[in-house]
């Protein structure tokens, strides 16, 4: 299958390494990346659930006449045909509606603030609002590009959680990358979640295609992002119980943020992963 990826390209420095960082992930997943080039500071995506509206800073904006030929070099430096989207519906003449048929979307942190005021340890609303209602994974660029050499999956039990194991095991076989597994047990034995994925029908894939799986006591946090390699694709899912309950809005996702530099492939209550 072809799978799609849309980027809402930023002629800005800080845009560009954005950018570069979802052409690596398509080129190291035979993706093929999709280019919005917004021409007004917002743009609506409807799903079944909500109607998501993207207020983007001006920076969005940028130097119009150059953002094309800017977003094909970079396609060109990495090997990738351009491809470029268009809107055809509008809601009204300034907010265009992007069609929601893909099947990953790469932000960074925020798009709705200025990225110079943006720390390492914040995700912006509209980034948050996005993963809780999308269909698709959300990719979450590290500050600057930043290759990765291997897929480390955050496993914490819950339904999104084996939507992650999933997601992470699809990412492994589509880039031939190791893949390890990180699990705090939160009074839980191993044998607990292995029961999990064997129900699941992922006994056998995880096998295949797993290095290590880790396991750590809930103290052990701080100690686990330590471990998972700093050019590893950390993939998670948001909104479930225990551990990844707490990962993308509260406390956790923020603390993951302010301590590793890592992307981040997120995936949602209403994603669908199979393999």
């Amino acid at each position: 299958m072809n799978y799609k990826l849309l980027h809402v390209f930023r002629n800005t420095p800080f845009g560009r390494e954005t950018f570069l960082q979802s052409l690596y992930f398509c080129k190291t997943i035979n993706a093929s990346p999709v280019v919005y080039i917004p021409k007004t500071d917002k743009f609506l995506m409807y799903f079944s659930n909500d109607a998501v509206q993207i207020d983007m800073d001006r920076s969005y904006l940028t130097s119009p006449e150059t953002a094309r030929s800017h977003a094909e070099e970079l396609f060109n430096e990495m090997g990738l045909k351009p491809m470029f989207y268009e809107p055809k519906n509008f809601t009204a003449s300034s907010l265009p509606d992007i069609a929601t048929n893909f099947d990953y979307l790469c932000f960074p942190r925020s798009v709705s603030e200025r990225s110079s005021i943006i720390g390492l340890g914040h995700i912006g609303p509209k980034v948050r609002r996005m993963i809780r209602y999308a269909k698709f994974p959300i990719l979450i660029s590290s500050p600057v590009f930043k290759p990765w050499k291997s897929i480390s999956v955050f496993f914490g039990g819950s339904s999104n959680a084996l939507n992650a194991m999933k997601l992470g095991l699809k990412i492994a076989m589509s880039s031939g990358l190791p893949l390890d597994i990180y699990t705090v047990k939160e009074k839980r034995s191993k044998a607990y979640y292995e029961e999990l994925i064997k129900k699941e029908g992922l006994e056998q894939p995880v096998s295949q295609f797993s290095n290590q799986w880790h396991f750590y006591n809930k103290s052990d946090f701080d100690t686990l992002l330590y471990e998972v390699p700093h050019n590893s694709l950390i993939v998670l899912g948001a909104y479930g119980h225990g551990l990844i309950k707490n990962l993308v809005l509260g406390n956790k996702m923020e603390h993951i943020q302010s301590t590793v530099t890592n992307n981040l492939l997120i995936t949602g209550p209403y994603s669908s992963i199979s393999l």
